[in-house]
């Protein structure tokens, strides 16, 4: 009776505070109440202009934007908002209208086509198809012999010499294969001549949680190929038991090596709130010894209950991990959510936001936050509002194209893209679409022979290809 009794002002409390939350209108319909009337319902304009067509009455940035709907524009007849709209509702809009313009421009935009000679800023290339396998390829890179190794999701290793002949690896470990999980990064160690190691992620399954739904979590192991066969595995990072509760989004998982280092990603699983919380793997980059050790100078270590291979946090789910060439600064892409895919130039320690922090709104086109920066977090270096949905990346190290030595390549999933930016000052300077339409860029590297080489997916086909950029 005393446990009933005491309950009762706290769900008194629970009620309080769902009737007192803020409800917002989803974007699609705060537009149409809002805006609509005077820009059109597809923002090309009528009473007023055009919202797509990059003609601004004021410099277009998105504090303009903002500035324009809270506080009007007299001149123009347009009247403020700010009095009827929260500044969360406000950002929304703003992406709803930088989401329409992409769109228009996406549409004036040319694709690409296979085997086609085209012009970019620097180079005139060309593509070439290297294979063709049923599967998602997620992760691909190559051993010092020139042959190639590539993951399919699914939960298969395959190895390509250099005469174009495939070999499934034998033995690899089973994978949980659902949704976003599966056999993910591939990555040979650097000093793989001498040592063999390649490294693997992957999602393990990890039963079922107190709902009665089945669970995973991001596994790292190494293990070595021998006669076509996973030998000598090691496990190097897994999950605590209390924490195993993926159902299914946002595993991560890259790697980066530097030096005895591993680095690898571990996405918010679908569980954003974790990502602020260093008791937990989720939503973090990571870093420990390529032998699963954990360095004691990792920026929590000493920290009461808090995860000792935590590198940064508030990351929400990094899909691409690289290190410059030169100056040996680890760098991240990051996918957002409607809206705010992230480069991050990733700092030991360092608190990149998430879910506190966002340029995007939620997939529904309800608010998350209004704040794209707060004091203590670290903004992106780069984002893209809307969402490219980012994925694997690497810095071009190659001869065959000298202009882009340096420049660092970016696939993109949900606009079928590949990015090349050129970074100076820690700063990206140039943002420029090299392909378009071809497929889904889950993964890019520089092939021994200066070519680029992408893995494109087709999730209708539930088919892949491997291609090569040349001149």
């Amino acid at each position: 009776m005393y446990q009933k009794i005491n309950k009762l002002p706290i769900l008194g409390a629970v009620i309080f505070a769902a009737l007192s939350a803020p409800v917002h209108a989803k974007v699609e319909d705060l537009f149409k109440s809002t805006c609509a009337s005077c820009h059109g319902e597809t923002l090309t304009g009528g009473m007023a202009g055009s919202l797509v067509d990059k003609t601004w009455l004021s410099s277009g940035t998105d504090q303009a934007l903002t500035d324009a709907i809270k506080k009007g524009i007299a001149s123009a007849g347009m009247p403020a908002f700010g009095s009827v709209l929260t500044d969360e509702e406000v950002r929304t809009l703003v992406v709803y209208i930088r989401e329409a313009g992409a769109k228009a421009a996406q549409q004036q935009t040319p694709e690409s086509e296979f085997g086609k000679a085209f012009k970019t800023k620097y180079h005139s290339v060309s593509t070439q198809e290297v294979l063709t396998t049923d599967g998602i390829v997620w992760a691909l890179d190559f051993l010092p012999d020139n042959s190639l190794l590539y993951t399919l999701r699914e939960g298969e290793l395959w190895h390509l010499d250099i005469n174009g002949v495939k070999t499934q690896i034998k033995g690899i470990p089973k994978v949980w294969h659902k949704r976003q999980g599966g056999l993910l990064d591939v990555y040979p160690d650097p000093n793989y001549q001498q040592n063999g190691w390649i490294y693997l992620s992957f999602s393990q399954p990890a039963g079922k949680n107190d709902a009665g739904d089945e669970v995973a979590f991001t596994k790292i192991v190494r293990g070595k190929i021998k006669g076509g066969k996973w030998l000598e595995q090691q496990t190097l990072f897994e999950a605590e038991p209390e924490n195993r509760q993926n159902r299914g989004w946002h595993f991560g998982s890259r790697f980066a090596i530097q030096g005895d280092y591993l680095f690898f990603t571990n996405g918010d699983e679908g569980r954003q709130n974790d990502a602020q919380d260093i008791t937990t793997q989720n939503g973090k980059i990571h870093r420990i010894y390529k032998d699963g050790r954990i360095p004691k100078d990792n920026p929590f270590y000493n920290e009461p209950g808090a995860q000792k291979t935590i590198w940064t946090y508030g990351n929400r789910n990094p899909q691409g991990l690289t290190l410059h060439p030169s100056t040996g600064q680890l760098w991240s892409t990051e996918h957002g959510p409607r809206g705010g895919d992230e480069l991050n130039l990733i700092t030991k320690g360092v608190n990149y936001g998430w879910p506190k922090v966002t340029f995007g709104m939620n997939y529904n086109g309800t608010p998350i936050t209004e704040h794209t920066e707060l004091p203590g977090m670290q903004s992106p270096v780069h984002h893209w509002t809307p969402s490219i949905a980012v994925a694997g990346m690497n810095f071009y190290t190659g001869e065959q194209f000298k202009k882009w030595q340096g420049d660092l390549f970016v696939g993109s999933l949900a606009k079928k893209q590949l990015h090349r930016l050129r970074i100076e000052n820690n700063k990206v300077v140039e943002d420029e679409i090299i392909l378009k339409g071809l497929g889904r860029i889950r993964d890019v590297v520089t092939a021994p022979d200066g070519s680029i080489y992408l893995t494109i997916n087709d999730r209708n086909k539930n088919q892949s290809k491997i291609i090569a950029i040349t001149k």
